[in-house]
């Protein structure tokens, strides 16, 4: 197999960190010489270099965003909603760029690679794959477009730029971007069938190749079998911030209440358990069922809290891909999310869990209501989770990929 290089910002920052170093880590499994470059690197893996120096990355993140600060008004509003890669380091001059065969772009905001950068990187002749954490490759300047469908045009009037300035920021991105894509061909991954056809909507990627791989789990790391049941059926919720607006916390806490109120005496018999941080507490109180909130947990006690848990929900507006609904089926739970994402790649609804009809909360507490009533085995949903996406499983699809 050729030599790999896998290209993210960060090796343990951030969910697509994590997932770039399971990518590269289950590479080397399988025997590949697969190598990561990071500008922030915070593991202690020998595999894993720095590109460029401290200096060169300071001046990179700081000067893209205060490029987008002036533009937007000097309001700090939305100032990491949108990324323009006008400023990185200098990545190509690192012995393991030269010897790859292969490099697989990541994650790339925030100081690390330029869009320039990356046309040098294609001018080598090297395979290059670009994997899709977000929407940013295939918008002018946002990582999310949330409602907003200026995509499937030139991105001139972005909503998280300043309303003066508007149309010169994106807009000259995305010509970057659209040369760029015209001029190489590099191969885009994307880790969701939603995320994919968002990018057929798109003005930049509608023609441009583009293929499904879901990010990879360590699925033998979740057990499925449990020595008691917990008392209360349980449901399981996480986060790295759990009321990012992304998520749907409000939405979770109303489809909640709303099984508290209609259906009381199930509700009793109900238990939510909440992980990860909380900018504001005080939303807690709003819940009318049993909870308990763990806070930031390690991944022993992740694996712990699935196991104990019944069903595995997740409230998100929208999601490129759902790990934690992965790692809850690879313990046994059966899932619920919204119709509305990454989620519906994972979900074969009435199967393994049900899909709710977005926004509707109501939907949402009857999803809850019929997983709890599902018959499908612990067993069977963790056959389930590695079937689809074990690394093997991921790790084949890149392979086939590249050799094509």
């Amino acid at each position: 197999m050729k030599r790999v290089l896998i290209i993210n910002t960060s090796d343990a920052n951030g969910g697509a960190a994590v997932v770039s170093h399971r990518l590269m880590s289950a590479m080397r499994k399988e025997g590949i010489d697969a190598r990561m470059l990071v500008v922030d690197k915070r593991t202690d893996d020998e595999n894993v270099d720095i590109a460029g120096t401290p200096e060169q990355y300071k001046w990179a993140f700081y000067g893209e965003r205060l490029r987008i600060w002036i533009h937007n008004g000097f309001s700090r509003k939305h100032l990491f909603k949108v990324s323009t890669a006008d400023r990185g380091v200098d990545v190509l001059s690192h012995p393991w760029v030269k010897a790859a065969d292969v490099v697989i772009l990541n994650w790339i905001n925030q100081g690390m690679m330029s869009l320039y950068e990356i046309r040098q990187l294609c001018k080598t002749g090297k395979k290059v794959l670009w994997t899709m954490h977000d929407m940013w490759c295939l918008t002018g300047v946002c990582h999310h477009a949330y409602g907003c469908d200026h995509y499937k045009g030139e991105c001139e009037y972005c909503k998280f730029i300043n309303v003066s300035r508007r149309k010169s920021l994106a807009s000259k991105t995305w010509k970057i971007k659209k040369s760029l894509y015209q001029d190489y061909a590099i191969k885009f991954v994307v880790v969701s069938d939603w995320l994919k056809q968002r990018c057929r909507e798109s003005s930049l990627l509608a023609d441009q190749s583009v293929t499904v791989i879901p990010n990879t789990l360590p699925i033998s790391q979740y057990q499925y079998t449990q020595e008691k049941a917990p008392r209360k059926k349980q449901i399981v919720m996480g986060a790295a911030r759990l009321d990012d607006p992304v998520k749907g916390f409000d939405l979770m806490i109303e489809a909640m209440n709303q099984i508290a109120d209609n259906y009381p005496d199930m509700a009793s018999g109900i238990r939510l358990v909440l992980f990860g941080n909380l900018r504001d507490e005080s939303q807690l109180q709003k819940l009318r069922v049993d909870y308990k909130w763990m806070g930031p947990v390690t991944t022993d006690q992740l694996n712990d809290i699935y196991r104990s848990c019944d069903v595995v929900l997740s409230s998100s507006h929208f999601e490129t891909f759902g790990a934690t609904l992965v790692e809850g089926m690879a313990s046994g739970c059966k899932c619920v999310a919204f119709n509305h994402g990454g989620q519906s790649d994972i979900i074969d609804d009435g199967k393994n869990g049900f899909l709710a009809k977005y926004p509707s909360t109501d939907s949402l507490s009857e999803c809850i209501i019929n997983a709890f009533n599902l018959s499908v085995s612990r067993e069977e949903l963790h056959r389930q989770a590695e079937e689809k996406f074990s690394e093997k499983s991921v790790v084949r699809k890149y392979i086939e990929l590249i050799e094509k």
